[in-house]
């Protein structure tokens, strides 16, 4: 596990870069030597409460949408490949999808007004992901 943790913290590629949040259940995996390879690596760490399976929900529910939406329909050429499609998923996610525990607005973003103007597409991932909005 140490040697994964050290992989995730690595200065040119490794995602925890410092200044990161990771949120954690308190499975035996997160060990104490494992926690304070983390927070030396300068990632602030948070863990779910005891006894509290619904703090994973939204974790879970993003998991489930990522795979289902995007990597089961991708086929990765190598890493880069990989990385690129989820970096671009991430984006469609925050900015561009409706998000039903919101009133069906989005997490991030403005709206596009109601009105009688035409529908546009906007794409990604080589048309397998699509935003419609009114123009203006």
């Amino acid at each position: 596990m140490l040697q994964a943790i050290r992989h995730l913290t690595d200065n040119l590629d490794g995602v925890l870069n410092p200044c990161s949040v990771l949120i954690s259940d308190r499975v035996v995996k997160w060990s104490r030597p494992v926690l304070a390879f983390l927070r030396s690596a300068g990632v602030h760490v948070v863990q779910t409460l005891v006894r509290a399976p619904n703090c994973n929900a939204q974790a879970g529910r993003f998991v489930r949408s990522i795979k289902f939406e995007c990597l089961h329909r991708v086929i990765p050429l190598g890493e880069r490949h990989l990385r690129r499609a989820i970096r671009e998923y991430v984006a469609h996610h925050h900015h561009e999808r409706n998000n039903q525990g919101l009133d069906n607005e989005l997490i991030v973003g403005v709206t596009s007004p109601r009105g009688a103007g035409g529908v546009r597409r906007a794409q990604r991932l080589g048309e397998l992901l699509n935003l419609y909005h009114r123009a203006a």
